[in-house]
């Protein structure tokens, strides 16, 4: 009985913390109301666009992260190792 109730708990907590694009996107625009830019203005457009692209960046960041570090002499040569 306890472990179904961890395993719906489990569950639950998991599926509460997926956010669709909709929901983003509104909390992006609310984020740039909060800095002051009105809705429907080129400086509110900028402001979801960085966002937008700083999220794109730490994507990609996250992705081609550099694993380089010592590597005890083997590799190219010098001394560390490129993925």
């Amino acid at each position: 009985m306890r472990i179904g109730v961890f395993a719906a708990l489990g569950v639950a907590l998991f599926a509460g913390g997926c956010v669709t694009i909709e929901e983003r996107r509104a909390l992006d625009a609310e984020r740039c109301r909060g800095y002051g830019f009105r809705t429907g203005t080129e400086a509110f457009a900028q402001c979801m666009l960085d966002i937008d692209l700083d999220r794109s960046a730490s994507r990609r960041a996250l992705v081609y992260r550099d694993f380089s570090g010592p590597s005890l002499g083997f590799g190219y040569g010098y001394g560390f190792r490129r993925w």
